[in-house]
């Protein structure tokens, strides 16, 4: 299993609340993909400051705007002043700050407000790390996530398009839109490419490929033939990330608590038809059979 990367490309693994980041020290030139949840911002600071072992950062760029990705800009920008490219098709939204277009309000996560210098389009052309890297579009769990690939090295950093074992929920089905589709359109644009290892947005860095496709294709099969199990999948990821965030949720506050998240109460009454209680006690029994949480002291508490 070949996992060899250039010694210009860093990557800090991170906890399921923080994407990974993606540190690039090139000759003239330093830059960091993706930076994790605003409250992991001082934690991202921290290891991207040691790595650089006193050089600037100069770049930022993001593989797609949700908050587990981007919430580490601000203060990132506000530490190096680092020019920071986006999604284009997501720029009209950042440069009004509306939290409602970007998610942030629809999943009841937070981020701290940025803004940006440019814009990444597919076809776009970079240098990280003294490597070439083409932009590629990656539809499907966002609508306007972007894959960057290095055809040299053969290195894909997917964001949350492929991981090891799956990958993000397919959040436009949830609001009415296409994704399933475009999920299946990505994962054969990957497999396409056959690149060697792959960088995803989350858990490790891995090289079986098309075995990771090919579980990824399974896996939409599954949610794609019934559009409830992607509902009730987005649910317990949604719980689970308050949980990581939070560390510990009282039981009797869950009803009103995932009630008070809008993705999840239009979820509930389009295509869930539970009430708020049943809701909430069916997402935390599914946690905890899965062993993601466990309840003590009227608590569930994270694992």
């Amino acid at each position: 299993m070949d996992l060899r990367l250039p010694p210009s490309l860093h990557v800090f693994e991170r906890g399921w609340l923080s994407s990974n980041n993606i540190l690039f020290t090139g000759r003239h030139d330093t830059a960091l993909v993706d930076s994790g949840y605003v409250t992991h911002a001082p934690q991202t600071l921290a290891l991207v400051r040691q790595a650089l072992n006193g050089r600037p950062l100069g770049r930022l760029l993001n593989t797609h705007l949700h908050s587990d990705h981007c919430g580490g800009n601000a203060l990132l920008q506000a530490t190096y002043g680092c020019h920071t490219a986006i999604p284009a098709l997501d720029a009209d939204k950042v440069a009004a700050w509306d939290e409602e277009a970007l998610s942030y309000r629809a999943t009841g996560q937070q981020c701290a407000r940025f803004g940006f210098d440019a814009t990444l389009r597919p076809g776009d052309s970079l240098e990280l790390g003294d490597l070439s890297w083409r932009v590629l579009a990656a539809p499907g769990h966002d609508p306007h996530a972007l894959l960057f690939f290095c055809e040299s090295e053969g290195i894909l950093i997917s964001g949350d398009a492929l991981w090891e074992n799956g990958f993000g929920v397919i959040f436009p089905e949830l609001a009415g839109e296409p994704g399933f589709a475009e999920v299946g359109a990505t994962l054969a644009l990957i497999a396409s490419l056959a690149p060697r290892v792959v960088i995803p947005g989350h858990g490790p860095v891995f090289a079986n490929v098309a075995d990771a496709v090919a579980r990824a294709r399974a896996r939409l099969d599954y949610l794609s033939a019934d559009p409830v199990r992607n509902a009730q999948n987005a649910v317990k990821v949604l719980l689970k990330f308050l949980l990581l965030e939070r560390r510990a949720l009282a039981l009797e506050g869950l009803p009103g608590l995932l009630s008070a998240i809008p993705l999840v109460e239009r979820v509930r009454t389009a295509l869930l038809a539970m009430s708020q209680d049943e809701l909430a006690g069916w997402a935390v029994a599914a946690l905890v059979r899965a062993r993601a949480a466990r309840i003590a002291g009227g608590q569930l508490l994270d694992v």
